[in-house]
Order: C-alpha cells, then sequence, then structure tokens
C-alpha cells in the first residue's frame, strides 16, 4: 500500500463528504489548484482508494421504514453451502449487507423493508427458504443513533 500523505487524506475525507463537488471547488478545499488536484483524484482512482461514486439516499423518505438485523446460523459448513447461501442472499435487494461473523451464528445482515409485514414476507418467503438454514434470529432496530459511510481517515 502506498503511503498517503496529509493532502491525499483530505480529498478522500472531502470525496467522502460529497462526491458532487467539482474538482475546482475540491481544490480549493485541499489547497491546490485544479489540475494537480484531479491527477491526485485520478491516482487515488487508479490505486483502488476510491471505488465508485453514488447518491446517498434517505431511506425513510422512500418508504424503508424498517431495520433489522438478523443473525443467521447454518445447518451444515461445506464449501458448497457457503457459496450456495452466499449467491441467494446477494441476489436479494433488501438485504444491503451480508457479513460472516464469528461466534455462535454464521453470518449476520442488514435488511430494510418498507414495514413490518414486508419483513416477514422476505423472511418466510425467501430467507428461510434457503436450504441449509438452522437459525434466523431477526433484531428490530428502533433509533438510528449513527449511520455513516465516512471512513475514518483520522486513524491511518
Amino acid at each position: 500500500m502506498e503511503k498517503l500523505d496529509k493532502i491525499d487524506r483530505t480529498i478522500l475525507l472531502q470525496l467522502q463528504k460529497n462526491n458532487n463537488q467539482s474538482a475546482a471547488e475540491l481544490a480549493d478545499k485541499v489547497g491546490l489548484s485544479q489540475s494537480p488536484c484531479w491527477r491526485r483524484i485520478n491516482r487515488l482512482q487508479e490505486e483502488g482508494y476510491i471505488t465508485g461514486g453514488v447518491a446517498t439516499l434517505n431511506r425513510k423518505k422512500l418508504g424503508l421504514k424498517v431495520v433489522v438485523f438478523v443473525h443467521v446460523k447454518l445447518s451444515m459448513h461445506g464449501w458448497s453451502m457457503l457459496n450456495e447461501f452466499e449467491e441467494a442472499i446477494v441476489s436479494f435487494p433488501e438485504v444491503l449487507e451480508c457479513w460472516t461473523i464469528s461466534g455462535a451464528m454464521d453470518f449476520t445482515l442488514r435488511v430494510v423493508t418498507k414495514d413490518i409485514d414486508s419483513y416477514e414476507n422476505f423472511l418466510r418467503k425467501k430467507l428461510l427458504q434457503l436450504p441449509h438454514i438452522k437459525e434466523a434470529q431477526s433484531h428490530f432496530t428502533m433509533t438510528e443513533v449513527k449511520n455513516t459511510t465516512e471512513l475514518p481517515l483520522e486513524i491511518i
């Protein structure tokens, strides 16, 4: 991994906050002229530090009011069962994140739906229909205290 200097980290921090700003605005914020700033952005993309640019949507405004963390335990742990489960999970639009985890459960999913009935439909008709699921524990969120996509660049 290449060493990131202060300007690189500042560019990344600014892009995390607002990916829609112009190169001129960004250059001004990091203390560079536009061309060197643009070259740094291109280098950061080429080196894989920047992997895309997306719009952050307001899920509540879109009617997606229910967030559930689901802990899943599989009945068997062969390579093909894990792959089969992961391939199915990737196809479910309700699942925003899927992590393999250590401990008593095998996976944690972050699921978003419009309401409890929609979640129950997802659970019964999609998730629990997958083979090799031994257990699924649903944990419904109540208050969102923090939700960010910004990585803590100050610690690197």
